[in-house]
């Protein structure tokens, strides 16, 4: 391939991440369903059209996101996943994907919005049921790393159960004040170790 074209690939590759962080910034600020291309573009620092070159709508944007945190997410539990082993304190376990998650939360908060907002419509409810999916298969298969006789189904039973855990406290744990919120994370990290005991 000429240089040239390696070039235009690489500038077209970075602009595209440009729209996309910006784009994260528009829904964490106003929500999925209030982001319109316009806002995207004037926060990207870009014309519309030249948005348009590379997504053609929101929906598009909105897959864009999807891939992006999947191929994130994916990387995420692949690490993990390579350290679990059986001898692995389940408190040990628990403790670091809890606070690893309060982290990934303060860092991303546009896919929080997207995974656990309250937004409507069939497209984004598919995109976080999606990335629901993949986060529950991610830790059904590192509880069968840590105990290699646990049947297939119900880990990803169990995964999807941590994973409603999760989500149904992080909300409370990202509004609370700072000793509030590590009392949450406390109890959290408790309910799952005891749950999945």
């Amino acid at each position: 391939m000429p240089e040239r074209s390696i070039r235009r690939q690489a500038r077209g590759l970075k602009r595209m991440a440009e729209i996309l962080d910006a784009a994260e910034l528009v829904v964490a600020e106003v929500g999925y369903m209030e982001l319109t291309t316009n806002q995207v573009a004037a926060r990207a620092g870009i014309s519309p059209g030249s948005l348009y070159q590379f997504f053609r709508n929101k929906e598009e944007i909105l897959d864009g996101l999807v891939k992006r945190y999947t191929d994130d997410r994916q990387e995420f539990w692949a690490a993990r996943l390579a350290a679990v082993s059986p001898d692995v304190p389940l408190e040990t376990l628990v403790e670091r994907l809890v606070d690893e998650s309060v982290a990934f939360k303060t860092a991303s908060p546009a896919y929080w919005s997207l995974l656990y907002g309250t937004a409507t419509g069939d497209r984004l409810a598919a995109a976080s049921q999606q990335l629901h999916e993949a986060i529950a298969g991610h830790i059904a298969a590192l509880l069968r790393r840590r105990t290699p006789g646990l049947p297939e189904e119900r880990a990803l039973l169990t995964g999807t159960m941590a994973l409603a855990m999760v989500k149904a406290v992080m909300p409370m744990i990202t509004t609370a004040t700072q000793e509030r919120a590590a009392e949450l994370v406390a109890e959290l990290r408790l309910m799952l170790v005891r749950y999945l005991s």
